[in-house]
């Protein structure tokens, strides 16, 4: 937004040197007010000119950073939830690797701890793949 500002402040001010110096120019009333009103006219069909540009660059730019933004911020939100979930299936597994102790049967634990150490691995992978987005 500063570009379309200092541009606005530019223009602005070039139409307000050159009123000045029509004012301060030996002419006739209506010679002056004639020539005021050309500057005018010609200053508002630049400024007409140079804010539509700008305001479709300025429009164009930032719907482009929202989307950016709505981007990182799925990307955050998903991050987060497979953090989130990856933890939760750690903790599940290794319930069931205590359960299988609990009863005391070798093979369920041996079973329950393959599991365990595959859905860590699953859930790792995903939250890195989701980091390097």
């Amino acid at each position: 937004m500063s570009k379309k500002s200092g541009l606005g402040k530019f223009v602005f001010g070039a139409g307000l040197g050159a009123a000045f110096s029509l004012l301060f120019a030996p002419k006739k009333g209506t010679e002056l007010r004639k020539d005021i009103k050309c500057k005018i006219d010609e200053f508002i069909g630049n400024v007409d000119k140079l804010t539509i540009e700008d305001i479709k660059e300025e429009f164009n730019k930032k719907v482009e950073e929202i989307k950016k933004e709505l981007d990182d911020l799925d990307k955050e939100k998903v991050l987060k939830t497979a953090k989130k979930k990856g933890e939760e299936l750690k903790d599940k597994t290794e319930d069931l690797v205590n359960l299988a102790k609990d009863k005391g049967n070798t093979v369920l634990e041996g079973i329950a701890k393959d599991l365990k150490t595959k859905a860590v691995e699953v859930a790792k992978e995903v939250v890195n793949k989701l980091e390097e987005k």
